[in-house]
């Protein structure tokens, strides 16, 4: 698995600028352990996503902007989905720009292909910018009460994998996630993508 830096410092900068817009009290927000709720809209600044190759080990090509130095070993959560899928946790960091990344390998170990168009979410503005993305991902402070949403631009393109040809059977793809930053206190967040169970992650940095 590998990943490509393809958005500058500058640019997360400014996309953090509208956090709050992504960050609802658990109050407000039923937690269902697959499907996340509907997020609100975005003011963030455009952030476009590129096509790394695919590797030789099964990886399907999609877009991506990932972080680099992933190391392809580290499982740091686990979650299991439908039809013998499996998405595996590589990192959850935080970073100076006010954002955490998680990335992650999802497999599938079943023996049909995978339709991916679930991960995108349902709502509407984001499913349409983001098909067959992991759009839909959500992070939960539970301790603050707080669910985080995909980062976005004023287009609804989200800071996340997009492009996911349905994943053949014995094959695996690499996705990444960008949200608003949770408090430096906050150090475990619930995570959810749709269509898979909830897991617990630590974020580091």
């Amino acid at each position: 698995m590998s990943f490509r830096l393809t958005t500058t410092t500058r640019r997360f900068a400014l996309a953090i600028a509208a956090t709050a817009a992504f960050t609802l009290g658990l109050s407000g927000c039923g937690d269902d352990g697959g499907a996340e709720p509907r997020s609100e809209g975005s003011s963030e600044p455009s952030v476009p996503a590129s096509s790394p190759t695919a590797g030789d080990k099964g990886e399907q090509q999609v877009g991506t902007a990932a972080g680099e130095n992933v190391d392809p070993n580290a499982k740091l959560a686990e979650a299991r989905g439908l039809d013998g899928l499996t998405l595996v946790i590589n990192q959850v960091k935080r970073d100076s720009g006010g954002f955490v990344t998680v990335q992650g390998v999802i497999k599938n170990s079943g023996t049909q292909s995978a339709n991916t168009t679930a991960w995108a979410g349902s709502e509407t503005a984001l499913l349409a910018a983001n098909p067959n993305s992991v759009a839909g991902a959500t992070l939960v402070d539970k301790v603050g009460k707080k669910r985080y949403y995909i980062l976005r631009d004023t287009e609804n393109r989200c800071l996340c994998t997009t492009g996911i040809p349905p994943l053949m059977a014995g094959k695996t793809t690499s996705v990444f996630m960008q949200f608003p930053s949770p408090p430096a206190d906050a150090t475990e967040v619930d995570f959810t993508l749709p269509t898979f169970g909830t897991t617990s992650l630590k974020i580091s940095g």
